[in-house]
């Protein structure tokens, strides 16, 4: 497969789950990769014809990341999968809960990107993957503040690619629906006893979990990233499977308040 964007790559989120089925698959497609997660074991591995080098680090810590950027010379993709989960109703989850999301699934690609976007721009092109997700174009109730961290890292990733452009850099956002990971195990929960919300975010969420469990493998999301990483001209946005392809066409053919139905009957 074509390396159109270089050999090295810098995976967050790489310990479990998408980002290290990302950097497997990467790696065995002869990229040098670095894995990067707060709880990550170091070390160096080579698997198919490629590598894989394990460094601990925290996206929300910028001296963390300082100190990554000093273990790296070359880079030409970052491939953003750090993230996590928080449900509850809008109304319950508090401001310091929902800022502590956004940390990490908005300012964490953010404090990435500040200091390694000069590394990624000595390359003649260079490429920025985002692991967003369908909240990040439908907003999926009890999981408000999960939907908008996805939406925020939607507009950074468009408005990152035209800014961009002329110095050889693009940006592409993956959209995965439900896949089996840990990351549903891991959600985390704000929910009363006493909310008003309780019984209907406990049914929504409980449907959320069984819908995940019986999702996708982190694997094709991970062959949509080495896809793309493979394209001259990668696409913007890229919703993974067929199905979700299909939704995002619909939703932006029906009426608003059909969609909000919609979302409402599903959860």
């Amino acid at each position: 497969m074509k390396k159109e964007f270089g050999s090295s790559v810098l995976v967050t989120g790489a310990s479990s789950g998408i980002g290290k089925a990302i950097a497997s698959l990467f790696a065995a497609n002869g990229y040098t990769v670095y894995a990067v997660s707060r709880s990550i074991k170091e070390k160096r591995e080579s698997i198919g014809c490629g590598e894989i080098i394990s460094i601990r680090g925290d996206i929300t810590d910028i001296e963390s990341i300082k100190a990554l950027r000093a273990r790296i010379d070359k880079l030409s993709i970052i491939i953003h999968a750090a993230g996590y989960g928080i449900a509850g109703s809008a109304e319950d989850v508090s401001g310091e809960i929902a800022r502590k999301q956004m940390e990490t699934n908005y300012i964490g690609p953010i404090n990435v990107n500040n200091i390694f976007l000069p590394l990624l721009r000595e390359n003649r092109k260079s490429l920025v993957i985002f692991i967003s997700s369908i909240a990040g174009r439908v907003p999926i109730p009890f999981q408000s503040h999960y939907s908008s961290s996805k939406y925020a890292i939607e507009a950074y990733s468009e408005a990152l690619r035209m800014e961009g452009k002329p110095f050889g850099l693009t940006t592409v956002l993956l959209e995965p629906g439900d896949t089996k990971t840990g990351f549903t195990s891991k959600r985390k929960k704000y929910i009363p006893e006493n909310s008003i919300y309780k019984t209907a975010a406990d049914k929504a969420i409980a449907k959320m979990e069984k819908d995940e469990e019986n999702g996708r493998s982190p694997e094709t999301v991970a062959s949509a990233a080495l896809s793309v990483a493979s394209k001259k001209n990668p696409p913007i946005r890229k919703p993974i499977g067929f199905e979700y392809s299909a939704l995002m066409l619909l939703l932006r053919i029906l009426p608003q308040k059909a969609v909000e139905m919609i979302l409402r009957k599903l959860y």
